[in-house]
């Protein structure tokens, strides 16, 4: 049995990390910019390709099972490419693969700091979101002018109205 298959997952992992890069950089001045519905589109779009790799991850697992078995190894969904690549013995195909696996990588290496850079601007985001509810709907906890203890009000609410409901 040949590794075409495992050949074919990677390409594909690839293809879909390639895009999922691109998503990230586009995401980034979106976010900047409050762009809600544009960041909306991009989070569809990545969730896409991120059920699509998992699907092709499924792919990857069952070939490798295929491929252990046929030579006469137990499957075991945890192999990586560079175990899988101590099994093979043709050097054209050990290359190939461990090419392959290294773009993979590097792709990762690169989306990376993109992602955590996205997800802190999103945290800082939310940070302010947070800070300008409280302050619109902070209770007043603390009078901000001082008054003798003796006139305050027993209950240590201040009526905020205009009118006089004796009056």
């Amino acid at each position: 049995m040949s590794i075409e298959k495992m050949v074919h997952v990677m390409e594909g992992l690839i293809r879909l990390h390639r895009e999922l890069l691109v998503l990230a950089r586009e995401k980034t001045p979106v976010i900047v910019n409050n762009q809600v519905e544009k960041l909306n589109l991009i989070v569809h779009k990545e969730n896409k390709l991120l059920r699509e790799m998992n699907e092709l991850n499924q792919e990857r697992i069952q070939a490798t099972g295929e491929y252990l078995l046929a030579r006469g190894y137990r499957p075991d969904p945890k192999v990586t490419i560079r175990d899988l690549s101590r099994l093979i013995f043709k050097a054209e195909e050990k290359k190939e693969l461990m090419e392959l696996q290294e773009e993979l990588m590097g792709l990762i290496e690169e989306l990376r700091p993109i992602n955590e850079l996205n997800q802190k601007l999103i945290e800082q985001s939310l940070a302010f979101i947070n800070y300008s509810l409280d302050l619109f709907i902070q209770t007043p906890e603390v009078e901000a002018v001082y008054r003798n203890p003796q006139e305050a009000s027993t209950s240590g609410v201040t009526c905020l109205g205009r009118f006089d409901s004796k009056a």
